[in-house]
């Protein structure tokens, strides 16, 4: 069996510089680290990360907790797992998905949290000893990864503009004491009312059965122009399915746009112009972030908002791919 010495050796490096590889990647450089990868693909060297773990006091896990509710067929999450489980495989990490009752069982290295709601700070829900990165805005000094909400909107309601809508209605989550759907209403309305146009904004459940019915509400009474940006694709959705069903022709008297761009956007019928987040890229990211601040002592590490990009389809076109 290969040893750290032979991989060294074949390498034509130290055994330091081959333990700093393994543990330490972040800290070496993209040519010494393939170097090192190929003597020991080459030995088919297996670093002892069990033993590691034990001399560094570490687990080798990593939690995942999720505070709000999953629908069964939403594929949202499972990217954003993939994303963060692909880059703690490269680490020999484990993921744990854990509940609000379920966080404390084990031990553990760090923590992924998402969907905290402002009453869960007052709680003392983050009463937590361990490095933790937050999945989502936040305006308390954690640190956080998220798509950048509200220049979203801000493509979405622009577009909108530049096909020539007026009547701009904005249809939110109803979560509005949440940070990010506050950068989300923040964007549309900068930009309605940089146009001289009046804001228009209604807030409902995340869902497309509801959002149908308010699309009909805004619809049934009302034959002018519409553009309706929508705060997810799910509610995007249903409200595709209310404008399809009064006989609205996308892109001339009704449009529609996401915002997600994780599968949903693609299933309606029409295409749904979206706001597309990469999520599996930031799932990478967070654990990136996170294992970077447990290798820190806890250090702080910022907040990144990610670019987002406007796909435009016929939910605003009328035109089919």
């Amino acid at each position: 069996m290969a040893t750290l010495a032979d991989v060294a050796k074949r390498a034509n490096v130290s055994k330091m510089t081959v333990s700093r590889v393994i543990n330490h990647p972040d800290q070496v450089s993209d040519e010494l680290k393939m170097l090192v990868y190929s003597a020991m693909e080459a030995l088919e060297y297996v670093p002892n990360y069990a033993a590691r773990a034990l001399v560094q006091n570490r687990t080798q896990v990593i939690k995942f907790l999720i505070l709000e509710e999953i629908d069964t067929v939403e594929p949202y999450y499972m990217n954003l797992l993939t994303g963060i489980s692909r880059e703690l495989d490269k680490y020999y990490y484990s993921l744990q998905l854990v509940t609000q009752r379920s966080r404390n069982i084990g031990a553990y290295d760090g923590l992924i949290v998402t969907g905290i709601r402002d009453k869960d700070y007052d709680l003392g829900l983050l009463d937590i000893d361990k490095p933790v990165i937050f999945y989502g805005e936040n305006k308390r000094g954690y640190d956080s990864i998220d798509v950048d909400n509200k220049k979203g909107t801000e493509l979405a309601t622009e577009h909108m503009v530049a096909i020539g809508f007026s009547r701009i209605v904005f249809l939110g989550i109803d979560l509005l004491d949440e940070q990010f759907m506050k950068s989300r209403l923040e964007g549309y309305e900068e930009v309605v009312k940089k146009h001289g146009l009046e804001p228009e904004s209604y807030f409902i459940a995340n869902s497309s059965s509801v959002a149908e019915e308010k699309a009909f509400e805004l619809l049934r009474y009302n034959s002018e122009k519409i553009a309706i940006v929508c705060a997810s694709d799910r509610i995007a959705i249903g409200v595709v399915r209310a404008a399809a069903a009064f006989g609205r022709r996308f892109g001339e008297n009704i449009a529609v746009t996401g915002f997600d761009g994780v599968f949903l956007d693609r299933i309606s019928s029409p295409k749904i112009t979206t706001v597309r987040s990469p999520v599996v890229e930031m799932g990478e990211e967070l654990a990136k972030m996170l294992l970077a601040k447990i290798n820190d002592h806890g250090k702080p590490q910022g907040n990144l908002l990610f670019t987002p990009e406007l796909l435009i389809r016929a939910s605003t076109t009328g035109k089919e791919e």
